[in-house]
C-alpha cells in the first residue's frame, strides 16, 4: 500500500449502497470487514461505540489518501486537523478482514451518549436501514 494512504473501516452511510458513499470516489476497495461493537441508529445514520464484548459490526475496509481522510473527518463532523469532534472521534482499531488476517484502520467512533438510541443487534447498517 501507498504509503501516502491510510486505511478506514466505514460501517454505515459510507459503505457500498450507503447513501453517501459517493464520499468514497477515489478510494482503494481492501474488502469486507467487521468490528466488534455495538451499533446505534442516532437518525438517518449509524453510531458505532468500540467494544470487545459486542457483537461483529459489519463493514468495509478502504485506503483513502490523507486528502481524502481529511475531507471524511469534515464530513463526520470533525474540524481540520482535529481527530475528536462533538458527535465523533476517528480511534484506531483491529479490524477482521473477510479474506482472512486483520489490519489497522480509522474507524469514527460515536462518543455521544448511546444507550438513548435504537441498538441494531445485528451490527449491519445497511441491513437494519
Amino acid at each position: 500500500m501507498d504509503p501516502q494512504r491510510e486505511l478506514v473501516f466505514v460501517y454505515g452511510t459510507l459503505r457500498r449502497g450507503g447513501s453517501n458513499h459517493f464520499r468514497m470516489d477515489g478510494a482503494d476497495p481492501i474488502g469486507a470487514a467487521t468490528v466488534q461493537g455495538r451499533l446505534y441508529r442516532i437518525d438517518w445514520y449509524p453510531g458505532l461505540v468500540l467494544d470487545p464484548g459486542g457483537v461483529p459490526i459489519a463493514g468495509e475496509v478502504f485506503a483513502v489518501s490523507t486528502d481524502q481522510l481529511q475531507a471524511l473527518d469534515l464530513f463526520e463532523g470533525l474540524s481540520a486537523g482535529e481527530i475528536e469532534g462533538t458527535e465523533y472521534r476517528r480511534v484506531k482499531a483491529t479490524v477482521i478482514l473477510a479474506a482472512g488476517g486483520t489490519a489497522d484502520a480509522w474507524i469514527w467512533e460515536w462518543r455521544g451518549p448511546a444507550d438513548r438510541y435504537p441498538l441494531i443487534g445485528g451490527g449491519d447498517w445497511l441491513a437494519g436501514a
